[in-house]
């Protein structure tokens, strides 16, 4: 994948992605301080055409696909990685409401070409069937957007007499939950990813997709529309989602390192650039950053290659190699650190919150290296990964 080869609406929004970069490095650190984004940054995110990217051009957006998806976040992951998490999974979540129902689907695009909107997709929630739908209570953590969304997605167990697990996502209008504030975190505290309760709330059946078939790319919307995308396997693209502002941060730290060490002079007056212990270091964490970049870009191209064709086999894989993507990237930003001195610990330095932003990213569930990597090497032994989910 390449800017060149994007279609004319990719490369504005490249375009666009760049001049928002700018505004989410200026607000990176007063996001930080309020455990939100400013208002300001979202401002600009939603006067850009960005989180139009992936909902249908039925219904007015531009329906592009996963390699303008990964040019635009990681040009952002690059500025700021509380700001271009934000901006990846709002950007993902208005795919997934194109999963739902169709029925949902017109009413809710009828008067909005994107919405902002946190997903808590963990089904963590109890969702009882009621004629007409479902009654829905539970809490939900890792919310993130919440604090400036206007719907959410969350996702919940369905009881089923068989014991089967039936899980579902339910598309909800943010007025009927509750958001409780716990985000007191020493890294992505710019996300604002609070948790949000709900009891007992009646959700009608077409506000309610299955988790599995969102899965396998076969949700009704691979039936309502044509583009490959609404054919995606969910939790690879969610991966996808999640890695890359890691990934462009690494990015970001290895170029800015290189140049430091152009300045800056060790004990005894010898510039670093001329260490030979940092040269070796510089080169190690551009070839690991760019080896970080090259496995997930190289997990897109077979994601799209597959679409719904790919098999629980295909996805696990996938899904190992991106979490891998994100160690490497997490432990390249992890060397510059240590190999920048004690300045890079100061909290006016971007480094710092590279370092703790990127520890917190790499706990997130898809990227849970023992988990991934059983369930990729169960299925390279024929076996079918345990996880309901994949």
């Amino acid at each position: 994948m390449s800017v060149e080869h994007l279609p004319p609406s990719g490369r504005e929004l490249v375009e666009q992605a760049r001049g928002l970069a700018d505004v989410f490095e200026k607000h990176a650190r007063a996001s930080e301080q309020l455990r939100r984004p400013t208002d300001e940054a979202i401002r600009a995110l939603r006067e850009s055409d960005i989180l139009r990217m992936m909902v249908p051009e039925a219904y007015g957006g531009l329906g592009l696909d996963m390699d303008t998806f990964v040019e635009v976040v990681l040009i952002l992951a690059e500025a700021d990685a509380s700001l271009s998490w934000i901006t990846s999974f709002y950007t993902e979540h208005n795919w997934m409401f194109s999963l739902f129902p169709e029925s949902f689907q017109r009413a809710f695009f009828a008067d909005r070409d994107f919405v902002l909107a946190p997903a808590a997709i963990a089904p963590n929630g109890g969702a009882e069937p009621v004629e007409g739908g479902f009654r829905l209570s539970g809490r939900w953590s890792w919310a993130t957007g919440v604090m400036h969304g206007e719907w959410a997605i969350v996702g919940g167990i369905v009881p089923r007499e068989d014991g089967v697990i039936d899980g579902r996502f339910f598309a909800l209008d943010q007025a009927d939950l509750r958001v409780e504030d716990v985000w007191f975190v020493d890294g992505m505290a710019g996300t604002g990813s609070n948790d949000v309760l709900i009891d007992e709330l009646l959700v009608p059946e077409e506000r309610s997709v299955s988790i599995q078939e969102a899965c396998e790319g076969r949700a009704p919307g691979a039936a309502i529309h044509d583009g490959l995308l609404y054919r995606t396997p969910m939790f690879p693209l969610l991966a996808t989602a999640a890695a890359m502002p890691v990934i462009g941060q690494a990015r970001r730290h290895v170029r800015e390192f290189g140049e430091r060490m152009k300045q800056r002079r060790l004990m005894g007056g010898a510039l670093q650039a001329d260490s030979a212990t940092a040269q070796v270091t510089l080169a190690d964490v551009e070839v690991g950053a760019h080896g970080a970049e090259l496995l997930l870009r190289d997990a897109v191209r077979e994601l799209c290659a597959r679409r719904d064709r790919a098999t629980r086999t295909d996805r696990a894989r996938l899904r190992a190699r991106i979490a891998t993507a994100v160690h490497r990237a997490r432990d390249v930003i992890d060397t510059i650190a240590r190999a920048s001195g004690a300045s890079a610990h100061r909290l006016d330095s971007p480094i710092q919150r590279a370092l703790r932003d990127a520890n917190t990213m790499t706990g997130h569930v898809v990227f849970d290296l023992p988990a991934t990597y059983q369930m990729h090497g169960r299925a390279l032994l024929g076996r079918e990964p345990e996880l309901p989910f994949v």
